[in-house]
């Protein structure tokens, strides 16, 4: 029955089941290389579903009438798709950029592996025979698959934060179109000035069209990349340029406090040697208690996290929020000014923020401590949270509703935290967010610790 729904082989046309394997190949190729969607046991038995429906469609569809083959080149896309929607997690306009590019690279090895079998066929003197076919297959499939698998695996990371716009969507799905429209040129216009009637040439026509189609969308792509990973530096100098500019103005804010409580300090000496009544001498020992307080939060061993807690908690008592720091300034001090600003004046604007969505103010409650560990320094920051955080990546994403200007500040401290080889995880239970930063120091930086825990004993 199968057989008589089949129509004769044709030499000078692609078997439709070649493209359905090469094109699932491609489809494969980019799912390994990007963040996949669910479990394997999820993944595994759709993808091989819409697979095999796929096969069976461009199995049945060999040969059909040119007035729908257009039609049948969309159905194909749209599996291709849907299989690239199934495998990974992607947005949709990302899935449809590598979805394009799968198609062109599917058609690109089936029309070079039935070229090379054509020739080897009418010229070398190779038997037509199932075995010899499906070992053509085997070794330019492989082939070509192993060396797109090279050429991409270099950008797999920056997958992850790429972004397709649709402006960028629309370039490749016109340079997919153009590309193949020229491919197949000689099968729907025999007498055009850019077809052929002779088999050598349409077959030379189409693959090398779709490799030129390849050859750009690739170079196209490698712009992208650097787009991306310029526009990621460019945003992550920003967020770094600000922490500085706020830090510059949190220090001047901070001298002027600091000149103040001095001011205030004499005052109170003043009216102490003066003044008897009982309830203004609370008064008054109630502000010498508060200036003590800053003078306590101002002592860390390194002045920038002064100047950045002391901003933080005044912050902090403007919001109600109850702020407990445990801190040892001298461990950061292996770190650049710029690092130091944008590691904790992140993390505690984050916590501020966060804890300051708490509607009972008893429970507005942050925790914030930096240590050494050994070798190690440990930035740990809890803070309470009211509803849900979702996560992405081992990372929260910002709840800001213009999701493209905001969320770098916790990029950036990834991006630190890796430079040194260190590890920043987040999690969140009970109510309550926790980040852990944890760091190596450079070997100098250990040996001075090290001198240090030696005149301590």
């Amino acid at each position: 029955m199968i057989r008589l729904l089949i129509p004769p082989l044709d030499l000078t046309n692609t078997p439709g089941i070649y493209y359905a394997v090469s094109s699932g190949l491609a489809v494969i190729l980019f799912i390994m290389l990007n963040k996949k969607r669910g479990t394997a046991a999820w993944r595994i038995p759709r993808l091989a579903a819409v697979w095999i429906l796929l096969f069976l469609f461009m199995l049945f569809t060999y040969r059909i009438r040119v007035e729908l083959f257009l039609l049948c080149v969309v159905i194909e896309a749209g599996m291709l798709v849907c299989m690239m929607r199934i495998g990974t997690d992607m947005s949709w306009n990302n899935t449809l950029y590598f979805g394009a590019r799968a198609f062109i690279m599917g058609e690109f090895m089936a029309s070079l592996e039935w070229q090379l079998f054509y020739y080897a066929l009418t010229k070398l003197g190779v038997p037509l025979r199932m075995w010899i076919n499906i070992l053509f297959q085997i070794v330019i499939f492989g082939a070509a698959f192993l060396i797109f698998w090279l050429m991409e695996r270099r950008f797999a990371e920056g997958n992850l934060t790429l972004v397709i716009s649709r402006r960028e969507l629309i370039t490749v799905i016109v340079l997919v179109a153009i590309t193949y429209a020229l491919s197949n040129i000689s099968y729907v216009l025999k007498n055009s000035p850019f077809s052929s009637a002779f088999t050598h040439e349409i077959f030379s026509i189409r693959t090398l069209a779709d490799l030129g189609g390849v050859a750009i969308l690739f170079s196209y792509h490698m712009v992208l990349h650097e787009l991306n990973t310029m526009k990621e530096v460019s945003e992550l100098q920003r967020v770094l340029d600000q922490q500085m500019e706020q830090f510059h103005l949190s220090e001047e804010t901070v001298d002027l406090i600091n000149r103040k409580y001095h001011d205030l300090k004499h005052q109170i000496a003043y009216l102490k040697s003066d003044i008897t009544e009982e309830e203004k001498r609370a008064y008054l020992d109630e502000m010498e208690k508060e200036v003590r307080i800053y003078e306590a939060q101002n002592r860390t061993g390194n002045h920038v996290v002064d100047t950045i807690l002391t901003e933080k908690s005044l912050l902090c008592r403007k919001k109600d929020i109850q702020l407990t720091a445990v801190v040892d300034g001298t461990a950061v001090d292996f770190l650049p000014v710029p690092e130091i600003c944008s590691l904790l004046g992140n993390a505690l604007d984050n916590a501020l923020e966060a804890a300051g969505e708490v509607q009972r103010k008893e429970e507005r409650l942050i925790r914030f401590s930096v240590s050494r560990q050994r070798d190690f320094l440990q930035i740990q920051v809890e803070n309470r949270f009211e509803g849900t955080r979702r996560m992405k990546d081992g990372l929260p994403q910002t709840t800001k509703s213009d999701s493209k200007q905001h969320g770098f500040g916790v990029l950036s401290m990834k991006k630190i935290v890796e430079k040194y080889d260190g590890s920043l995880r987040v999690s969140t239970k009970d109510g309550w967010f926790l980040l852990h930063i944890l760091m190596p120091v450079p070997e100098e930086k250990k040996a001075v610790w090290a001198e240090q825990a030696e005149d301590a004993v």
